[in-house]
């Protein structure tokens, strides 16, 4: 691994070149915060330089703090790891430098990274380099000065954008608003900004101190306006993030008090910010997306993933029609398949509609629109299957026929095509039943709307072979999906742990819970919507389907409420004919359907489970905990039977595949920070006054009593049968 270091070059015109090299993003790690610290005194002390320049090795100037510390932080509790770098070593030492300094910025300069370069005296960048403090991605918000620097240089309504959104732009953007001083060709970078720091320092150019400027802030008055318009928006689109508040709280500050006391309070709500739950929550899911790729005995065998240029889509419905569209954005060639020409006719039109909304949306342009369609095809037989790399089947939920396509596909595809199934909840050896090529089956199962949702779950067997799981995985790389590998089992690790959700939401209706307030209360609590409107989205049919799956594999722990049937009796189907647990019209935002009182309160008298015949008394905290702690029950039976590598991978899987917010960390975090004693512990209630769905499970229970976290991996002499 190469050494982070900084080094600094004095040349005969009197400037010094002080370089950060830390592959691959130039990371502000602490040795090379200690090394410019050391490299600027040098350059002060030195008669020999007039001016400077910094600039990062490779072509990029620095990707920002390192978040590895933040981890460190997060494990220990302790924020002393986190270095004095606002105001001794940017404010102090960079930007009160007795010599001009000037940032020569190339690729990107992001975070810590731009807030180094703005305490710089100038800013010379190459074309299209990116620039933005993405730090409140993170929970946190910019700590290097960055809050009171930007909206000085920018202006401050552009500032808050960048900031609160954590969207960069580009150095031509940011040329224009005055963020960059000029824009010069990469072999030109250092020769523009030596001269131009020759000229600061010979007074031809201005020395100028970003945090001393006003004359972009406007007034007083102007400038409070703008900063509660944004926390007025930042209540209705982050409403659960409290730093998005935090980091107004910082700018108003020095807005009012001028930009060095804004530096002071960022730096104490900076360090505040850091060990707070959100930050906790959004450092782990950075990380848990960076685990997901490392598979034992699958990445780190010496495999090397096989090239897949062509691919057939067995059906062209909504799944599959939106998995052909991921893979021909992929640049992938598809042959879609389609037992008549009208079936066919119709999926090749939605994938035109979702290749032209992508356009209509400003997320693709014209021309890669045209070459991605030009790379499907729609055939109704099997003769162009006879070299392709891999198969994904995603007809309907039907073992006889998913079986009857895998027999077929062995005598019709090359020995080497991977065969892989798109099935929601099947257990895969039934799929593959009929396959002799049992190490070429595999689980490729795609969330909908498949062509946006970005998790690819990868399901293996006992038997699928380690170099088809590589290739799987490669491909998801490709077309922007992130692939998590997880065992075999009824509804596989996101629909399996996420199965109690919709339960637990039954138990409530039938304790004479609103159903309303229940969805209301997911809602506020991250997740997109309730389980009631998550129903009538994803149609009554599914909820039927899915849920006999899951009543068989687990009678134990199933709810069994007529309220779906009930509902289909009456009518209604969801989204799909208007009219569901809410009233669906063009153009207007759904609508709870009083209309469906008398239904519901029929499911409550054919299945009556309320105590003394009265709805219970509940908060709101009770009813999502009711929905929630089951779903983190059932995360425990999958973490011990070893359908998922490490509990992050479910975290992962969550957030991405179930839309659970990614600030809380993802299922088996969150469970963590609540605690396995409460969760446990209110579950047992609830088994016991309720209904036996709230059992909680062994593992759970083992952790709760032996203080053990949920996430902590599985020891060796556990007696769970992994899956993996």
């Amino acid at each position: 691994m190469a050494e982070a270091t900084v080094t600094m070059e004095v040349g005969s015109d009197g400037v010094a070149l002080i370089t950060i090299s830390n592959p691959p993003v130039n990371a502000l790690a602490l040795p090379i915060l200690a090394g410019l610290k050391e490299k600027l005194a040098e350059a002060m002390r030195r008669d020999d330089v007039k001016a400077l320049v910094l600039t990062g090795k490779n072509g990029r100037f620095s990707g920002g703090f390192d978040i590895n510390v933040f981890q460190k932080v997060h494990r220990t509790g302790d924020i002393s790891h986190l270095p004095d770098v606002s105001v001794e070593l940017v404010t102090n030492t960079l930007e009160d430098a007795k010599k001009p300094i000037v940032a020569a910025v190339q690729g990107l300069a992001l975070g810590g990274g731009l807030e180094v370069a703005m305490a710089c005296h100038a800013r010379i960048a190459a074309p299209k380099t990116q620039l933005g403090l993405p730090e409140l991605s993170l929970g946190i918000m910019p700590g290097f000065g960055g809050t009171q620097r930007l909206p000085r240089l920018l202006g401050l309504s552009k500032a808050l954008d960048i900031m609160l959104t954590s969207k960069p732009i580009l150095s031509e953007e940011g040329n224009k608003l005055g963020l960059i001083d000029a824009i010069a060709p990469p072999q030109d970078l250092l020769k523009v900004s030596r001269q131009w720091a020759l000229d600061i320092a010979e007074a031809r150019k201005p020395w100028v101190r970003s945090l001393h400027r006003t004359d972009k802030i406007g007034s007083l008055s102007e400038a409070c306006e703008i900063i509660k318009k944004a926390r007025q928006s930042a209540k209705r689109t982050a409403p659960n993030m409290p730093h998005h508040q935090a980091c107004l709280d910082v700018i108003e500050e020095g807005i009012v008090r001028g930009g060095y006391a804004g530096v002071l309070k960022e730096v104490k709500v900076f360090n505040e910010l850091v060990l707070s739950d959100t930050a906790k929550g959004l450092v782990h899911v950075f990380f848990a997306q960076r685990a997901i790729s490392k598979v034992p005995k699958v990445t780190d065998i010496g495999l090397k993933a096989r090239a897949v240029k062509k691919v057939a889509v067995i059906g062209g419905g909504l799944m599959g029609s939106g998995i052909a569209t991921a893979l021909i954005l992929g640049n992938i060639n598809v042959v879609l398949k389609e037992v008549n020409s009208e079936y066919l006719q119709k999926g090749i039109k939605t994938i035109e509609g979702n290749v032209r909304g992508l356009v209509a949306r400003k997320r693709l342009a014209q021309a890669q629109a045209e070459k991605a369609l030009s790379m499907i095809k729609g055939v109704l037989d099997y003769s162009e299957f006879r070299d392709v790399d891999m198969v994904i089947e995603a007809v309907i939920e039907n073992v006889p026929l998913k079986q009857k396509i895998f027999s077929e596909l062995e005598n019709v595809c090359p020995p080497h095509c991977i065969l892989a199934t798109n099935t929601s909840t099947i257990d895969l050896n039934l799929v593959g039943e009929k396959t002799k090529s049992q190490d070429r089956v595999i689980g490729a199962h795609f969330f909908s709307p498949a062509h946006i949702m970005p998790l690819l779950e990868i399901v293996r067997t006992e038997k699928t072979s380690a170099q088809v799981i590589l290739d799987l995985m490669t491909v998801g790389k490709i077309i922007k999906k992130a692939p998590v590998v997880v065992g075999n089992c009824t509804g596989f690790a996101v629909n399996r742990t996420f199965f109690p959700y919709t339960q637990g939401a039954y138990v409530l209706l039938h304790l004479g819970v609103d159903i309303f307030r229940i969805d209301r209360l997911i809602s506020s609590f991250g997740l997109p919507m309730g389980p009631f409107q998550l129903q009538d989205l994803a149609g009554y049919g599914v909820a039927v389907a899915v849920g006999k799956e899951f009543a068989k594999a687990f009678p134990d722990r199933t709810f069994r409420s007529p309220i779906t049937d009930l509902m289909i009796k009456s009518g209604r189907n969801g989204k799909n004919n208007g009219k569901g647990y809410y009233i669906y019209e063009k153009g207007s935002k759904p609508k709870p359907d009083p209309q469906v009182f008398p239904i519901l309160e029929e499911a409550r008298r054919q299945v009556n489970i309320m105590p003394g015949e009265k709805p219970i008394n509940i908060t709101d905290q009770e009813i999502v905990e009711m929905i929630l702690f089951p779903v983190v029950n059932e995360a425990c039976r999958v973490l011990e039977e070893g359908v998922v590598v490490r509990a992050s991978d479910l975290d992962v899987a969550s957030v991405l595949g179930m839309s659970f917010p990614s600030y809380r960390g993802g299922i088996v975090f969150w469970g963590d920070l609540v605690g396995a004693k409460h969760i446990y512990t209110s579950l047992k209630k609830w088994s016991e006054k309720y209904s036996d769905f709230y059992k909680p499970s062994r593992f759970l229970e083992e952790r709760a009593k032996n203080g053990v976290p949920l996430s902590a991996p599985l020891s060796a002499s556990t007696s769970s049968r992994a899956r993996l």
